[in-house]
C-alpha cells in the first residue's frame, strides 16, 4: 500500500473518534441539564427568557416556568441553561473580610510582606481643564451645531 493512502485512512479514523467523542460529550451536558430541572431552579428558554421552574412533568416532558408574573409551559427541550440551580451553595461564614476592612481615605495598602500594593501607589493626577478658543467661536456662531458640527439648512 501506498504511505499515502495509509495516512487518508488514518485521518478518517481521527476524524470519526473526534465525532463520537463530541456527540458523547453533548449527551452527557444535556443529561446532566435534564437531571437539574427541579422546582425553583432559574433557567433560561432558548427564545432568552429567564424564568424559574414550578413542576416538571416527567410524561408529558413539559416544563411550567413563571416568568414575573406570567406562566408559561414549555418543552423541556426549550431550556438551553439552568442559570441558578435550585441547590445553591451555602456563603463562607469564615470570610476573611469584614465589612470594616476598607482603608480610610489616604491610608495605604500593603499585602503580606509589608509591601505597598500597585494599584494605591499610582497617584492619579487630575485632569487639568483647558478651553479652546475655537470651541467658544463654535457656540457662537448660528451655523454650527453645540458639538461642532455643522447644521443643516432647515427648508
Amino acid at each position: 500500500m501506498d504511505p499515502i493512502t495509509i495516512l487518508m485512512f488514518a485521518l478518517i479514523a481521527l476524524l470519526i473518534f473526534f465525532m463520537f467523542r463530541n456527540g458523547k460529550k453533548r449527551q452527557q451536558a444535556m443529561q446532566e441539564l435534564q437531571n437539574g430541572l427541579r422546582p425553583g431552579a432559574e433557567v433560561m428558554l432558548q427564545s432568552g427568557i429567564f424564568g424559574t421552574i414550578e413542576s416538571v412533568d416527567e410524561e408529558d416532558n413539559k416544563v411550567v416556568v413563571r416568568s414575573g408574573t406570567s406562566t408559561l409551559v414549555a418543552h423541556r427541550n426549550a431550556i438551553a441553561q439552568i442559570v441558578t440551580p435550585n441547590e445553591a451553595p451555602a456563603e463562607d461564614a469564615t470570610s476573611t473580610l469584614a465589612p470594616d476592612d476598607d482603608p480610610e481615605f489616604g491610608e495605604r495598602i500593603t499585602n503580606a510582606n509589608g509591601e505597598a500594593a500597585a494599584a494605591a501607589e499610582e497617584s492619579i493626577a487630575p485632569a487639568a481643564e483647558t478651553e479652546t478658543p475655537a470651541a467658544e467661536s463654535d457656540t457662537d456662531r448660528p451655523d454650527t451645531d453645540p458639538q461642532g458640527g455643522e447644521q443643516t439648512p432647515k427648508a
